[in-house]
């Protein structure tokens, strides 16, 4: 396994091209690129450009539109719903967060439900835009089924990332961003890439038995929920990966559950759909409507230095604000560049000869 450092306007570069092959206008072009890099400037290296690849052969098989009409097809005035076109999640989640923020900023707060899109990067990207507005950001989508309910070893539930972001003052935003799974999916994918076994919790075989082989989902088996299982909580992970389904498709009319269409090109989706595409949910409340910002931000740095101060079983190790690990990575890479394996320099290189656009260099 070797890694290779690329420098950011490298990477940038590239992408906006695979994009623009795609069909893409130009802003959304660069608006997907923007949204894939930040999660590999913040070390979310399984959401990052490792997924090109994988939108470009959602877009062959027809499955995503590279030109969208965007739209709000439902509102009041604090709520909306979008209707993506099938396009790029990457470019309709920005669209529905944009519409939020627009609707705090006259009424406090903004909450937009969305149908018919795909899948749209990190989630902490979306959360991010509202905090820049000094408002409280909330994000939240479902994915392609993948992982069983407590109990049960039948997959009906996605990854179902969410994501809440605060603006603090002296310190970076805290950002609360996580599958609702044991794992994300794209856990499982580095480990495939690299060779290593998962930890025992993460997945379980097709007959419901603990696995720590990486490739257990391509074998009919399944991810499990946050906390693994009933004994250590797996039921609370279920109940958040529900919520998350059902905030962001039974409210908007995307599919859910077991309907939701597979991110891998070579399964299609399922010939009994109950909505339309994958379903996020945005949300954007003004801090401002509660308290001052500034007096929000300064006691949340109150609560970021205590926390940050806690007494730990081992001196060596510190309490983790959340976010904190991320937005070190994002500082350290703008400046040493993106690690990226050699696996996947190989696929997007291979993308490229594909494409007829310039290798990564």
């Amino acid at each position: 396994m070797t890694f290779y450092t690329f420098p950011e306007d490298n990477l940038r570069l590239f992408t906006k091209n695979v994009f623009l092959k795609m069909g893409c206008p130009e802003a959304d072009a660069d608006l997907a690129t923007d949204v894939l890099l930040k999660s590999d400037l913040r070390g979310i290296d399984s959401h990052g450009v490792a997924r090109l690849s994988g939108y470009v052969r959602l877009w062959e098989k027809k499955r995503i539109n590279a030109t969208p009409n965007v739209r709000v097809v439902h509102e009041t005035a604090t709520t909306a719903t979008v209707d993506g076109d099938g396009g790029l999640g990457l470019v309709v989640a920005p669209f529905a967060m944009k519409v939020a923020i627009e609707k705090a900023k006259i009424y406090g707060s903004g909450w937009v439900s969305v149908k018919n899109s795909n899948h749209f990067g990190i989630a902490g990207y979306h959360s991010l835009m509202a905090v820049d507005e000094d408002m409280i950001g909330i994000s939240m989508t479902n994915a392609s089924p993948l992982v069983a309910p407590t109990y049960a070893n039948e997959r009906l539930l996605g990854t179902n990332p969410m994501c809440y972001a605060f603006p603090a003052g002296k310190y970076p935003p805290l950002v609360v961003d996580m599958a609702t799974a044991a794992a994300a999916n794209g856990k499982l994918e580095i480990a495939q890439r690299s060779g290593s076994p998962i930890p025992e919790g993460w997945a379980q075989d097709a007959a419901g038995n603990p696995s720590t082989n990486p490739h257990q989902l391509k074998q009919g088996g399944s991810l499990l929920p946050l906390g693994s299982d009933k004994e250590h909580g797996s039921h609370k992970g279920y109940g958040l990966s529900a919520t998350v389904d059902i905030l962001s498709a039974v409210l908007s009319g995307a599919n859910y559950g077991p309907w939701v269409p597979p991110f891998v090109a070579f399964l299609e989706p399922p010939t009994d759909p109950v909505g339309e595409g994958i379903g996020h949910f945005l949300g954007a409340m003004r801090i401002d409507g509660f308290r001052p910002a500034q007096e929000f931000k300064d006691h949340l740095d109150n609560w970021i230095t205590r926390f940050k101060n806690a007494k730990t079983v081992d001196e060596n190790k510190k309490v983790i604000i959340p976010g904190e690990p991320e937005y070190n990575f994002e500082q350290e890479r703008k400046i040493q560049g993106i690690p990226l394996i050699d696996v996947v320099v190989n696929d997007l290189n291979e993308l490229a000869t594909k494409l007829g656009i310039a290798p990564l260099s």
